[in-house]
């Protein structure tokens, strides 16, 4: 197994980081470690609707998903339909702000910050890489 590979699995390491290697080095590491590959593509997404819904076909979040804050922080903490290592969830072409208010980008990346700490507790790692 690669070195990305072998990170990838650090429980501990995981958080939200800036992608410091191509998107198809990324998805061999994710491939060999056995993780689920979230891949969203964040270009020219503005507002928290348009947001949650990249994040819902990226994901592939069940039918029925609320597309608010509460269900997307319910979603990530849940993926039962995605059984995996590990997950990682990619942010292509975010800018900073990931086209939200300031508000709703500190509620974004708080869920974000949750997730990883509740799959930490559950024995498994979640990255957010944003490139």
């Amino acid at each position: 197994m690669d070195a990305l590979a072998q990170q990838l699995g650090n429980r501990e390491a995981a958080g939200s980081y800036t992608l410091d290697c191509s998107v198809e080095t990324l998805r061999s590491a994710v491939e060999k470690a056995g993780f689920a590959l979230f891949d969203a593509d964040l270009k020219g997404v503005k507002g928290k609707q348009n947001l949650l819904n990249a994040l819902a076909a990226a994901s592939q979040f069940p039918p029925g998903f609320g597309a608010n804050w509460d269900a997307l922080a319910d979603a990530l903490c849940d993926l039962s339909w995605h059984r995996a290592n590990g997950y990682v969830l990619l942010l292509r072409n975010a800018s900073d702000t990931l086209g939200l208010s300031a508000n709703d980008r500190e509620i974004a990346q708080d869920i974000f910050a949750d997730t990883v700490v509740y799959w930490r507790q559950h024995n498994k790692a979640f990255w957010v890489f944003f490139s």
